[in-house]
């Protein structure tokens, strides 16, 4: 990924780019959430591991990581005689959009009053550091 906001305005992005952009997720994260929105039903880490051809511990850690974010949710199913087992479904996309508009209304605030913290530093510097006028 580029490292400059010039360099990421030039590239070529995808809107699954967005992922990475806002909340540093991996290849596999990526995949696994993919996986999830393409499944009919919700899906155990064992099922997402299968379908992104990992290991389980591997697909555990990418799920952890897309819960993190709010990308998927986890729901508990009960067996009859007891114990239970976790299904993983994405976020409903509406949800996952807002977020991100959210984040990025307040990174644009962010940098905004960053940019006036500059102006003022520079500014003041410039003034005190200018030459004097020549009076002729």
């Amino acid at each position: 990924m580029p490292d400059s906001m010039s360099e990421q305005l030039q590239q070529d992005m995808q809107c699954e780019g967005l992922l990475e952009c806002f909340h540093g997720l991996k290849h596999l994260d990526k995949e696994c959430f993919r996986a999830l929105v393409a499944a009919d039903e919700p899906m155990t880490v064992d099922e997402i591991a299968d379908a992104v051809d990992r290991e389980r511990s591997t697909a555990y850690r990418a799920v952890q990581r897309l819960l993190q974010t709010g990308f998927i949710q986890k729901d508990q199913v009960n067996y009859d005689q007891g114990g239970y087992y976790h299904v993983y479904f994405p976020t409903d996309p509406s949800k996952i959009a807002d977020s991100m508009q959210r984040m990025l209304n307040d990174w644009y605030a962010k940098m905004g009053q960053l940019i006036q913290e500059f102006e003022n530093k520079y500014e003041q510097q410039t003034e005190t550091t200018a030459p004097a006028e020549i009076e002729g």
